[in-house]
């Protein structure tokens, strides 16, 4: 057993209960938080990692001395249309509450409101429940009919895992599934964009038109695993979420900024 700690969000997931098992073979303490705070009898334990939702990393992050890498709001909007295949646009909610057209609208990194179809901008959260200027992502609608999640480190593909078909869960590895080649190549084109932190998970999709797109990308250390292997999800983890002096100098720009919760 080794001083490392994994602290574990208190509403575990399938994911997380592979990332303690996998976490406790190499000697890692994997702990999971009771309440939204850091246990005190964990208080002071470093190095430290964690695993959890944002609003985890944002009650413990900060006294865990941890630095959780986020992808930029900014890099799907920024990729060029051949990796996408629709327009997506970073804006802020009050922008898009005047929105007259269906479209596909999501938070960049956190879960504030449901990412999903809004008929139009008047069913999107108002002033009084989120600021005029809190970003989101506005893309134009696509169908997709198989979805992938790879699990990203240092520009590679560690691990990856189907979730969707026809729009329902299907879950299984990506070795097992006869689009692999495709989804890596098509997913080495898009890492070769840069702007990803060295940590992350990426979403690919096979639309129904035919061709590959890119969902989205996503925190590793919030993401659900699927039937990704968990010592390499693990991997990920353990970068996209660890002490704030380990941090490499490119990924300085991609920490989240974590609140001091006072108690």
């Amino acid at each position: 057993m080794t001083d490392r700690l994994l602290l574990l969000a208190p509403r575990i997931n399938e994911t997380g209960l592979q990332l303690l098992t996998a976490a406790r073979r190499r000697g890692i303490r994997a702990h999971t938080a009771t309440r939204w705070e850091v246990p005190e009898e964990l208080r002071g334990l470093r190095p430290a990692h964690l695993y959890g939702g944002p609003l985890f990393a944002d009650a413990v992050g900060r006294e865990l001395g941890i630095a959780a890498l986020v992808d930029p709001a900014g890099w799907l909007p920024a990729l060029p249309y051949e990796l996408t295949r629709r327009t997506v646009e970073c804006t802020t909610l009050a922008e898009a509450r005047l929105l007259r057209r269906p479209a596909f609208v999501k938070p960049p990194n956190d879960k504030l409101f449901a990412a999903r179809i809004y008929p139009d901008g008047s069913g999107l959260p108002g002033p009084d429940a989120l600021d005029d200027d809190f970003p989101v992502l506005v893309s134009d609608i696509v169908a997709f009919r198989r979805e992938y999640r790879l699990f990203v480190l240092d520009g590679e593909v560690l691990t990856g895992s189907r979730y969707l078909a026809d729009g329902r869960l299907d879950v299984a590895p990506l070795d097992e599934d006869p689009h692999r080649a495709q989804v890596l190549a098509f997913t080495a084109d898009v890492l070769a964009c840069g702007g990803l932190p060295s940590a992350v998970t990426v979403d690919v999709g096979l639309l129904a038109g035919g061709g590959w797109a890119v969902v989205e990308a996503n925190c590793a250390w919030a993401s659900g695993g699927y039937a990704c292997d968990p010592d390499r999800v693990l991997d990920v983890v353990l970068r996209a979420a660890g002490p704030e002096q380990d941090v490499r100098p490119a990924d300085l720009p991609h920490r989240r900024p974590l609140p001091e919760v006072v108690r």
